[in-house]
């Protein structure tokens, strides 16, 4: 059952240089119980995604169109209280940085409280023992003694099973994590998907989860949206992408990444050329100018394949000409 539907979002903020086309006609679903990946290269529109779906960008942006439907409820152009009763309550959200998006000067204990209280109606009492109890949930050691530290008293690790505790207080239906294993050594990192992945069974929560990281992708993820310049160009379940890509920047990302199930046999082949500017972007095909196959013409449609939907103007046969041994 699709629980979030975004249906053609754009997202334009204006700036000095010009109109940025941050995200520019993205669609995509998420089901209950599933992980949606969205990757891509810095500044291709992940985060920004992310932030219009919790409805954080209404004020900033100059163009915000389309359509975001949780549950069957329109957000984008909601009443902004209606959204700021779901946020946190159906719809959560981890940030990238939660040394940044937690309030340095509060306890994490307070903070975690107060995300809890805003939406039930319960003494400071019982929300405290709620924030020892998800504290606890996450694997923070010690919790009733730790509910009273700061955030700078926490690792990195720590502070983002903070984060997450945060987010789960009220056990939202969509969990949206931006970056969450940024920074974060390799172990750490499998310990925050483990938990991410064990929440969500428990809960059967929809997450989106947002990541430049491949192998966070390959770990996690039920379906994979690969976006370039604010666009989808391959969307389509998990294991056909990443068995069976066909659109030549889904090649390049792939191609860049070190594999550990089989012997190397050639250098790593990174993208030629850099991501464009977003207030510049290309015409017609935003990737021809890094295209080794020039795919020139107006801007591609999303078209069924066998993966799911790609945006590109190959077409299909040639692509599986041309698809690289990955």
């Amino acid at each position: 059952m699709t629980f979030l539907d975004v249906r053609d979002l754009h997202v334009h903020f204006p700036t000095d240089d010009g109109v940025v086309k941050a995200v520019d006609g993205l669609s995509f679903t998420v089901h209950r119980g599933r992980t949606l990946g969205i990757v891509g290269e810095s500044g291709s529109g992940k985060s920004v995604t992310s932030l219009s779906v919790m409805g954080l960008h209404r004020r900033s942006a100059v163009r915000l169109s389309g359509e975001v439907l949780l549950d069957g409820t329109e957000l984008l152009h909601a009443d902004p209280e209606e959204v700021r009763r779901l946020r946190g309550r159906t719809m959560a959200m981890i940030f990238q940085d939660p040394l940044s998006a937690m309030h340095p000067l509060y306890t994490v204990g307070r903070q975690i409280v107060e995300a809890y209280r805003v939406h039930n109606p319960v003494s400071r009492k019982a929300a405290r023992a709620h924030a020892i109890d998800l504290l606890a949930r996450v694997g923070i050691p010690h919790p009733a003694k730790r509910v009273d530290d700061y955030p700078h008293q926490f690792s990195g690790g720590m502070r983002q099973r903070a984060m997450i505790a945060m987010a789960l207080a009220n056990d939202p239906q969509l969990l949206i994590a931006d970056e969450p294993t940024t920074a974060l050594d390799v172990t750490v990192q499998a310990q925050i998907l483990d938990l991410i992945r064990d929440l969500q069974e428990e809960f059967h929560t929809a997450v989106v989860l947002i990541t430049h990281d491949l192998g966070v992708v390959a770990e996690i993820a039920d379906d994979i949206l690969v976006m370039y310049a604010g666009r989808a160009v391959e969307y389509g379940a998990a294991e056909t992408v990443f068995r069976k890509p066909e659109h030549p920047y889904t090649w390049g990302l792939l191609g860049s990444m070190p594999r550990l199930d089989r012997a190397v046999r050639d250098r790593l082949q990174p993208i030629k050329g850099t991501p464009p500017s977003l207030i510049r972007v290309p015409p017609g095909c935003a990737f021809h100018p890094r295209c080794p196959y020039n795919g020139r013409g107006g801007i591609p449609c999303a078209t069924e394949v066998p993966s799911g939907t790609i945006a590109c103007h190959l077409p299909h046969p040639e692509r599986v000409r041309l698809a690289p041994t990955l």
